[in-house]
């Protein structure tokens, strides 16, 4: 009976919460620019050498999905998105880290003035693949991880605009190797962990 009460007063707060003007669902796409963490170079020719080389950034993109619930001037928002980040090193060359994620925000935000907000919040994410420009590269240590977003934004009418900052808490590298038979001494790991900063556009349905 207890059970059944509580799942009736959880049910009742979210048809409530949903009631309010400013809660419901929608869409966003945006850009993002991503450093991702180190590139440790463990051995180059005869010569045991420990290299490390930081990440330059490059543009990519994300598209997803929200859902707010508004309480008054706080709300939350859970958000899927699909995320494609790039990021270079300067090795051979120039040489691209091109990885494909899930991600799952869960931001806590509120109203400060009119149509602005700021908000902050875990977010989890799932690594698709990871590919390593001229090397053949293993899985990360982690397909799954946690992470940190926080930003601002500002909502006109169902249309809203936001930036953030994501960051990874933790290491997650993977092993690479030369694919180039006269560079095939050229090993090490590199760190998938983003860095990164997002604008999107978002629509509520």
């Amino acid at each position: 009976m207890k059970n059944a009460l509580l799942t009736v007063v959880f049910a009742m707060g979210s048809i409530a919460a949903f009631s309010q003007s400013d809660s419901g669902f929608g869409i966003k796409a945006g850009l993002n620019y991503n450093q991702n963490g180190d590139l440790r170079i463990e051995s180059v020719g005869n010569a045991a050498e420990d290299i490390i080389q930081g990440s330059d950034g490059k543009v990519g993109y994300n598209v997803g999905i929200f859902g707010k619930l508004a309480f008054s001037r706080l709300y939350i928002r859970p958000e899927l998105i699909y995320t494609k980040t790039q990021s270079a090193y300067n090795l051979n060359n120039g040489t691209k880290y091109d990885i494909s994620k899930l991600d799952l925000p869960v931001l806590f935000g509120a109203e400060i003035i009119g149509p602005l907000h700021i908000f902050a919040g875990p977010a989890f994410q799932y690594m698709l693949s990871n590919d390593l420009q001229g090397f053949s590269i293993n899985d990360a240590e982690k397909d799954f991880t946690v992470g940190l977003h926080v930003g601002a934004g500002v909502n006109l009418g169902r249309l809203g605009f936001d930036v953030r900052y994501e960051r990874g808490f933790s290491e997650n590298e993977a092993q690479f190797i030369s694919e180039n038979i006269t560079q095939s001494d050229i090993k090490g790991r590199v760190d998938s962990r983003p860095s990164q900063i997002i604008f999107a556009v978002s629509l509520k349905l």
